[in-house]
């Protein structure tokens, strides 16, 4: 069982990046939903693992706006009885509020970590929070003003954080990049600049999903778990480089090569297949071998 955050978690993201290419290499570009033919398919979950999963991309579609996704029935029991398989070791690990992400799955209620690790929930169902202020009037205006300036960008305010779209409005992806940057800039340390597909956010620094996984796994039933994560975009390496560490399996999802995932899954139904078949598997043998 985990004791501490382990100093690995605590890195910021450009330290996380090492010697990646730069983030705006693909700001403004779609990820194509292909594997990198390195990344070998994961195998089935066995008995012992704790999953965590990614919703936006990795069992939903990206939609064209952050309220345009929609929770069908079928993913909804899919979760469940991997929950139940799993004693209960299954969350979403997600950048949208855990309250939108109940919202989503209604009545399915979810372990949990949200806004890239600023909050979580484990199976005693209280939800914590990381010391973190709500972002402040002041900056939420100077991107408010960004998007009045760019009909088709939108800003998506979080309490600890926030994002501003432009899925709509690709050819402002550079300019929505510089905006977020120089706000971040003007107060060095306070928060990280995270670019996503079509998005980038501005969140405290130091937190990111790498932080809201190894939460997780400090309490019942995550703990002593092998873990798993699936994601499908930058916002998730931190993700992959915690599980990574603990000799854990790291998925991702229509990755890109310089990803630090381990395994692949090609695209939204290939993960949706492979959390089947594991289901199935558990529910006939008790595990995989």
């Amino acid at each position: 069982m985990l004791t501490s955050i382990p100093s690995y978690v605590q890195r910021s993201p450009r330290e996380a990046c090492g010697n990646q290419p730069s983030l705006l290499t693909y700001i403004g570009t779609v990820v194509p939903s292909t594997v990198d033919a390195r990344l070998p398919t994961p195998p089935l979950l066995s008995a012992d693992v704790a999953l965590f999963l990614d919703l936006d991309g990795t069992l939903l579609e990206i939609a064209a706006t952050p309220g345009g996704v929609a929770v069908g029935d079928d993913l909804r029991a899919l979760l469940a009885r991997l929950s139940e398989r799993l004693d209960g070791a299954v969350a979403l690990v997600s950048g949208r509020p855990i309250a939108q992400l109940d919202r989503l799955l209604h009545p399915l209620r979810l372990c949990a970590a949200g806004q890239h690790g600023l909050e979580w929930r484990g199976a005693d169902g209280l939800l914590h929070h990381h010391a973190a202020p709500v972002v402040p009037p002041d900056l939420l205006d100077a991107l408010q003003a960004f998007v009045t300036a760019h009909p088709g960008t939108i800003l998506e305010p979080k309490g600890a954080s926030v994002a501003l779209h432009y899925r709509s409005r690709p050819e402002a992806g550079h300019a929505a990049s510089a905006a977020v940057t120089a706000l971040a800039d003007d107060q060095p340390g306070a928060w990280d600049v995270l670019h996503g597909k079509m998005v980038v956010e501005l969140r405290p620094a130091g937190v990111h999903k790498g932080v809201g996984i190894a939460r997780l796994l400090h309490g019942a039933p995550f703990a002593d778990r092998v873990p798993v994560f699936a994601g499908d975009d930058w916002t998730d390496e931190d993700g992959f480089d915690t599980v990574n560490e603990l000799a854990g399996i790291a998925i991702g999802v229509g990755m890109r090569r310089h990803t630090r995932a381990r395994y692949g899954l090609a695209d939204v139904p290939a993960v949706r297949a492979w959390l089947a078949r594991s289901a199935a598997a558990l529910g006939t043998t008790g595990g995989t071998a």
